[in-house]
């Protein structure tokens, strides 16, 4: 009977630990996802810049969906430029190449204690490239 009575109490004990572990473990998913979701484009902080292309970040083959950015020099500053995905700007047929001569439209975010810039709009040229709607959400997430 002594058997009979521990694997109950053991089995009573567990009942409301599974639950709140489980609880802990998906809280804890929550966090991380909340911490790498990507920054978030504010027209209120919308301005237009010109500069030249110091430096164009693409992410690696096989990571076409990952963004494409340039690190833009305007002035004496350097700012850096998140695009779209590197499969979309292929898709349009467009480069970037350092010593471009750019203009564009973007808001200026915070993505942790990082400075960057979301572009709705980027002129080389002749051509516009236009990567968000006038409320900023992205064109291409009809893609993914």
């Amino acid at each position: 009977m002594g058997r009979s009575a521990e694997s109950n109490w053991s089995r009573g004990f567990w009942k409301p630990i599974v639950p709140a572990v489980a609880l802990l473990c998906s809280l804890s998913l929550v966090a991380q996802k909340g911490e790498t979701s990507p920054p978030k484009y504010d027209v209120h902080s919308e301005s237009k810049m010109k500069g030249t292309v110091e430096e164009v970040r693409l992410p690696p083959k096989g990571s076409e969906k990952e963004i494409a950015h340039l690190l833009l020099k305007t002035g004496t500053d350097t700012a850096d430029v998140y695009l779209c995905p590197k499969a979309f700007l292929d898709d349009m047929g467009v480069s970037f190449a350092k010593g471009d001569e750019i203009a564009m439209t973007g808001s200026k975010v915070k993505n942790g204690e990082a400075d960057l810039i979301l572009a709705r709009e980027v002129v080389k040229g002749t051509d516009t490239l236009v990567l968000r709607d006038d409320k900023g959400n992205p064109v291409w997430s009809w893609r993914r």
